[in-house]
């Protein structure tokens, strides 16, 4: 994976261009590589040799305390000892002022080790960054700090259990916490009573606080809370109560546990259902969880999203490392495991030793199609993570563009690894035949965690309907046009490259495809009928998108110097071509045609 992983950031995205940016100004290709080194090391010492006993060892819950296997805590304050809970923050808040596409190469040893273990980290740089960017003085150095220091770690309450991804369905209340509740030096205070469901690290005793931040709603003038998502209000709720020198009072604050969620992966993360201000535990006399405000009432969820690309992206990532781990475990297999004879003009012939099953072409074929899903997600999470370096490190239009192609970008870097890296795990359990159903090898367990990751931060069909119903159609199509100039680019480049020309004709056509069904999905102007089918949409859109980066890969290996490594990306390129971008017609069919079997098949038939 190392080595795939220096190509991609040195020899296709040049990620050292970074450096003449002035935030990156002091970092270097070898600086860059020492991160590396040091993530790989962590990844490789304190957290892979655990990622069985942490799936075997689940969090459980004796009524008073969560219990996690030493491991777990030992991996993440190891995780937090190296300084990348704030690695892309300003050096004077002590962050090590990364690029984000560094951050996301390093944080990506992590999560191939052992993703559920990583998840307590993951968790509260998001959280931290988030109040970075909409926090207070006082709110950034009370609890953003303490967490990129890793004194304290934190989580993100949005689902509810009769809400789901329904965020406008959110039913925790927020009431002000008494007269005075605005002078409050960390900020306006509040009392929080409701439910949250699925909240990962909700529970556990790795830090000495968890920082909570909150969905809730405030009730207007009659008593009863706003519908919908504008009335939705984001609050800061520490496990433990503290004072504005981030110290602890010893007070307990009104958060508990109700139970853990036992999942079918991803299980050294605990998952949890938590009570807020139940009265299980009375502040000051009261039930009433206390919250205090981030940002203004009403403007929760603009506060959440800021940090959504880049959390997608994450999501994406792991994804992409799940199958990864996944492909080097089969290929391992493969090159190891004798089975079977090679076909012969007469047959097979007994009386030969058998080969290697990495011999038979059908292997090849489940190796080639996990190689292209994982080494092009990887790819794909990588460029994006450049864009967003771009958005907030480059001069205009450059700008403006990468954010842009991000709005555009970002439901098929969440959604295509899930998917497709979650089927590289499948066809890694098929290379092992009947020991990769066993929980003799690691094989089954990758998979079992992947199957989240279509599930959370935005379910496969969310993030296609916001693909069709939004991303390619905001502004006039100007996403999808910026998009469409970009692998017009790689299309005309690839043309001029020995070997590529029949590749860069079939992107075209599949390019063209693509917005001529993005027209007729539209063609009526009903979105019932436009987004019946945006799943087919979204799939066939990835395809486009990662044969795109595919292509343009290519154009780099094809430069370098030819090696089996360089080899091994050329043919990884033919295969999705081959194999993989036909599928379009299939998926744009539908969409074309605004096909309604799903749309109009009825309760009663099932």
């Amino acid at each position: 994976m190392r080595q795939t992983l220096d190509f991609l950031l040195n020899d296709w995205i040049g990620v050292e261009s970074l450096t003449s940016r002035t935030r990156f100004a002091e970092h270097s290709s070898e600086t860059f590589a020492s991160v590396l080194d040091t993530c790989e090391r962590i990844a490789r010492e304190k957290f892979a040799p655990f990622n069985r006993l942490a799936d075997t060892e689940e969090p459980h819950f004796d009524g008073e305390r969560v219990h996690l296997p030493k491991a777990t805590h030992e991996a993440a304050l190891a995780y937090a000892d190296s300084g990348m809970l704030a690695a892309a923050q300003d050096y004077d808040v002590g962050g090590m002022q990364l690029p984000c596409v560094i951050e996301m190469a390093g944080n990506a040893f992590f999560s191939k080790a052992s993703v559920a273990m990583g998840g307590y980290a993951m968790l509260t740089s998001g959280n931290a960054s988030l109040l970075m960017a909409h926090g207070t003085p006082v709110q950034k150095d009370v609890f953003a700090k303490n967490e990129f220091a890793g004194r304290w770690f934190g989580t993100m309450c949005l689902s509810e259990p009769q809400a789901g991804s329904s965020l406008s369905d959110v039913a925790t209340r927020a009431v002000p916490d008494g007269a005075e509740y605005e002078s409050d030096p960390l900020g306006p205070r509040y009392r929080l009573k409701g439910n949250k469901m699925w909240i990962s690290a909700g529970e556990h005793e790795i830090t000495e606080n968890i920082v909570h931040l909150v969905l809730a709603k405030i009730p207007g003038p009659d008593g009863k809370l706003p519908p919908g998502v504008k009335g939705i209000s984001l609050f800061i709720v520490p496990k433990k109560l503290v004072n504005e020198a981030g110290e602890l009072t010893g007070e307990r604050n009104d958060v508990a546990l109700a139970g853990l969620n036992h999942k079918l992966g991803y299980r050294g993360t605990t998952n949890t259902l938590l009570n807020f201000g139940e009265g299980r535990f009375p502040v000051r006399g009261e039930a009433g969880a206390i919250g205090y405000l981030v940002g203004k009432p009403g403007e929760g969820l603009r506060c959440m999203f800021h940090m959504m690309n880049e959390a997608r992206i994450g999501v994406g990532l792991g994804a992409v490392m799940l199958g990864y781990a996944g492909y080097e475990a089969s290929l391992d297999y493969a090159r190891n495991r004798p089975q079977g004879r090679p076909m012969g003009p007469a047959g097979k012939d007994p009386s030969q030793p058998p080969v290697r099953i990495i011999e038979h072409s059908d292997v090849k074929r489940m190796l080639l199609a996990q190689k292209a899903y994982v080494e092009g997600g990887l790819a794909l999470e990588l460029y994006c993570a450049r864009l967003v370096d771009e958005q907030h490190s480059a001069d205009q239009p450059a700008a403006g563009e990468a954010g842009l192609l991000l709005e555009v970008l970002t439901p098929i870097a969440k959604s295509w690894p899930s998917e497709w890296c979650l089927e590289a795990n499948s066809l890694a359990i098929q290379v092992l035949g009947g020991y990769g159903y066993t929980r003799d090898f690691p094989v089954e367990q990758y998979w079992r965690d992947n199957r989240l990751n279509m599930i959370h931060e935005g379910t496969h069909g969310i993030q296609a309907m916001d693909l069709l119903g939004r991303k390619v159609v905001m502004d006039g199509g100007a996403g999808l046009k910026l998009l469409a100039t970009r692998i017009s680019d790689t299309i005309q480049r690839a043309g001029q490259v020995s070997g590529l020309a029949e590749h860069a004709t079939a992107l075209a056509r599949a390019l063209e495809r693509v917005g001529a069904s993005t027209k007729a999905a539209w063609a009526t102007g009903v979105p019932e009928e436009a987004l019946a089918n945006a799943t087919p949409y979204l799939q066939a859109f990835g395809h486009l998108v990662m044969a795109w980066i595919w292509l343009d890969v290519a154009i780099a290996a094809q430069a370098a110097a030819p090696s089996d490594f360089h080899q091994g990306k050329l043919a990884a390129m033919r295969y999705f071509f081959r194999f993989e971008l036909p599928k379009l017609d299939a998926w744009l069919s539908v969409v074309a045609s605004r096909d309604a079997t799903c749309r109009e098949m009825q309760d009663a038939w099932f």
